[in-house]
């Protein structure tokens, strides 16, 4: 029963944990100079994009080529940079965890380069195009900071809840 119930409780301390600050941004919806900030909300949608990614990483074989995982991974967090621009940054965990199950390869860190350079070509043109704003041009905005308190409490329940199962598959 606690192998079952034990996950559930994670994944509910952390979509609670990310909707207490919701209420205090709803409070506070509109800045003072009349901007709504929705990098909270888009750290709802980066959340299950990140979530993918673990999925689609976690679902590689043993002694095969991570290549087209590492693309996939690549291409979804570089779409999800738009809504939180310094997720970029997970790459590196992942290859790390690529590296520890002995399926990184070369080839896997360029097809994670051309993953990335697939959404800066199609963001270049939709931002000269005008069709949307340019959001890594504030790369490390204090305001950004805000979608990853959703995108850290998921990414830590799926730990927590992963290691929890883990653990007492072994018991």
């Amino acid at each position: 029963m606690l192998y079952h119930l034990l996950p559930v409780v994670f994944w509910l301390l952390a979509i609670g944990g990310s909707l207490v600050p919701l209420i205090l941004i709803l409070m506070y919806w509109v800045d003072f100079d009349g901007y709504v900030n929705y990098n909270y909300f888009y750290g709802f949608a980066v959340a299950l994009i990140v979530l993918l990614c673990i999925f689609i990483i976690r679902r590689i074989p043993r002694h095969t080529s991570s290549v087209e995982q590492c693309f996939q991974t690549a291409l979804l967090l570089g779409i999800a940079s738009y809504g939180l621009p310094t997720v970029v940054f997970l790459s590196l965990p992942v290859w790390g965890y690529l590296i520890y199950q002995n399926l990184f390869s070369f080839r896997s860190f360029v097809a994670t380069l051309i993953g990335y350079a697939v959404v800066a070509v199609w963001a270049t043109i939709f931002i000269v195009l005008g069709w949307i704003t340019n959001p890594w041009a504030h790369f490390f905005a204090t305001e950004n900071a805000w979608g990853w308190i959703p995108t850290g409490a998921f990414i830590l329940a799926y730990i927590a809840s992963t290691t929890a199962r883990q653990i007492l598959r072994v018991r």
